[in-house]
């Protein structure tokens, strides 16, 4: 009788300890199904659309549990794109991300705030031409769960917010080429 209670008490032990390990995962960016795209308005007339095409980020995710959730990105400046080689080519010059002295700018986590069922604000901090401040971006946990396909857990966001160009010290044409840089994230990752 000792010997089956032990092994029950060990089988509910290992269970509870498999169901709570699950709920944490460390998830790498799928940049196939992951976007980071930005509208600037342009002389008032229209709102201009851009992205990047390279970039690398991880983060850590418990549904159960926002407050532990951390994410890093790497973001390769020379890889804006704004459909347009002339545009991309002056983007990539000293007027803006001067992509040869500073080929990355970066976003670390400071906190995540959950405001809602799947809401949540994300504070972090963001790095431009080698100056960091903090910003914020309002967060949707879009799905969780084991993806079909690879049947790895899988973790999907959207992400939404309004930084000023000119913090950063990216001053060229303001205000004719607006200053309110809107940013838009999609984010699907992959556990590690």
């Amino acid at each position: 009788m000792k010997t089956l209670l032990t092994l029950a008490f060990t089988t509910i032990t290992l269970a509870f300890t498999s169901n709570v390990n699950a709920k944490v995962a460390d998830y790498e960016f799928d940049t196939v199904h992951s976007q980071i795209i930005f509208k600037v308005n342009h002389l008032g007339y229209s709102n201009s659309y851009g992205k990047f095409r390279a970039f690398e980020g991880t983060l850590s995710f418990d549904p159960e549990d926002w407050s532990t959730a951390k994410t890093e990105v790497s973001i390769n400046t020379k890889s804006i794109d704004l459909e347009n080689k002339k545009w991309n080519d002056h983007m990539r010059n000293p007027d803006f991300f001067d992509v040869e002295q500073y080929p990355a700018m970066t976003f670390k986590s400071t906190k995540l705030e959950k405001t809602g069922e799947d809401t949540g604000i994300l504070h972090g901090d963001l790095t431009i031409l080698d100056k960091t401040l903090p910003i914020t971006l309002d967060l949707t946990l879009n799905q969780a769960g084991i993806h079909p396909m690879s049947e790895q857990p899988h973790v999907g966001f959207s992400a939404t917010g309004t930084i000023k160009r000119s913090e950063w010290g990216m001053e060229y044409g303001v205000p004719a080429v607006g200053d309110d840089v809107h940013i838009i994230i999609e984010v699907e990752a992959t556990a590690q």
